[in-house]
C-alpha cells in the first residue's frame, strides 16, 4: 500500500474546461489543502503527467491527487494489538471496539487504545498517517467504529456527520421494566459541577435527543435498540439514568453491577454514504459475550 493518500476521478462531459483548481474546489479540497498539496510534498497528475491546478480538464482525463504524506500521530505509539476489521478500502477503516479498550489514550490509560492499535496496523502495512477516529465509543462501551485513513477524509465524514448522514444503531439492557414500546428523550446535557467525567441533565446543557424501542422485557431489565439525533459524552448513558432505568452495569449513573461490571452498551450497527464513492453502506457488529451471557440467562418476561 503506498504510503500516499490519493484521489482519482475520470473527467466526464460535465467538467470539460474546468481548471483543476475549480474541479477540486467542488469536491471539497479546500485551498489549505492545495496549498500542502503544492508545497508540503503533495503532487497533481493528469493521464500519469504532472500538472498544476490551472490545467484545463478535458473527457476521459484521469486526474489524480497524492496529498502529502501525513506525520503520524503525535505521542500516540503504535502498539501491535489485533483489531477486528469489519472493512476497509483505501479511505476508511470499520472496526468492532472491544469493551475495555480507550479510543484514544488518557492519562489513566496512556497505552492500549484503539489510536494506539491503528498507528501500529499502519505502521505493518507501510501507511504513513494519524489515527483519525470519526465516531468515538467510550472505554467500556463495545462496538463498531468508523475512523478514516487521511484527514481530508476525516474532514468530510465530519460535515456528513453535521448533516446527520452518519446514523448509528445502539443496543443495550437497562435497569428495570420499561413499559412503553418506544419513546424519545429530548434531555440538554452538560458537565456535572464538580466532575471532570460526569454529565447530567441541566437547564444550560446542550440539546440531545434519543430515540430508544424496547427489544424485550425480563424479569429485572429491558432490552433495547437506541437511536440518537445528537452525539454528546454518555448521552445514553445520561438519558436512560434520567428516565429512571440506567444502563446495567454503569456503576457512574446508578447502575446495578451484578450481573455486568461495565455499562451494558454496544454499538451494533453504522450507515452512511461513502465520502467517495457515494454508495451507501451500512456494517453490523454481533453483541458481545457479556451481553449474550445475561440474555441468555434470564427469562423473557
Amino acid at each position: 500500500m503506498s504510503s500516499q493518500f490519493k484521489m482519482e476521478w475520470i473527467v466526464n462531459h460535465q467538467n470539460v474546461g474546468i481548471q483543476i483548481k475549480d474541479f477540486l474546489k467542488e469536491k471539497e479540497i479546500s485551498r489549505t489543502a492545495l496549498t500542502d498539496i503544492k508545497f508540503k510534498g503533495g503532487s497533481i497528475f493528469v493521464n500519469n503527467e504532472e500538472v498544476n491546478v490551472r490545467y484545463s480538464l478535458v473527457e476521459g482525463d484521469k486526474l489524480t491527487i497524492f496529498f502529502p504524506p501525513e506525520e503520524p500521530s503525535a505521542g500516540v505509539k503504535g502498539e501491535k494489538i489485533p483489531l477486528e476489521i469489519l472493512f476497509e478500502d483505501d479511505f476508511l477503516l470499520v472496526v468492532n471496539k472491544p469493551a475495555g479498550m480507550n479510543t484514544i489514550p488518557s492519562r489513566e490509560h496512556p497505552s492500549a487504545s484503539l489510536a494506539n492499535a491503528l498507528v501500529g496496523y499502519y505502521e505493518q502495512i507501510g501507511l504513513q498517517a494519524t489515527s483519525h477516529i470519526v465516531t468515538r465509543l467510550d472505554r467500556n462501551t463495545s462496538g463498531i467504529v468508523l475512523i478514516a485513513k487521511h484527514r481530508h477524509v476525516h474532514h468530510l465524514f465530519s460535515k456528513a456527520q453535521q448533516s446527520g448522514q452518519v446514523k448509528r444503531t445502539y443496543e443495550a439492557l437497562a435497569g428495570g421494566i420499561i413499559f412503553e414500546d418506544s419513546g424519545t428523550i429530548v434531555q440538554p446535557i452538560g458537565r456535572k459541577e464538580d466532575s471532570i467525567i460526569e454529565r447530567e441533565v441541566r437547564a444550560d446543557g446542550q440539546y440531545a435527543c434519543t430515540h430508544f424501542s424496547v427489544l424485550e422485557r425480563f424479569g429485572t431489565f429491558t432490552r433495547l435498540l437506541l437511536k440518537l439525533e445528537t452525539g454528546r459524552t454518555h448521552q445514553i448513558r445520561v438519558h436512560m439514568s434520567f428516565i429512571g432505568h440506567p444502563l446495567l452495569g454503569d456503576d457512574l449513573y446508578g447502575g446495578e453491577t451484578a450481573l455486568i461490571n461495565r455499562q451494558a452498551l454496544h454499538c451494533k450497527k453504522i450507515n452512511f454514504i461513502h465520502p467517495f464513492f457515494g454508495e451507501e453502506m451500512t456494517f453490523s457488529a454481533p453483541l458481545p459475550d457479556d451481553m449474550v451471557r445475561i440474555i441468555e440467562a434470564n427469562p423473557i418476561r
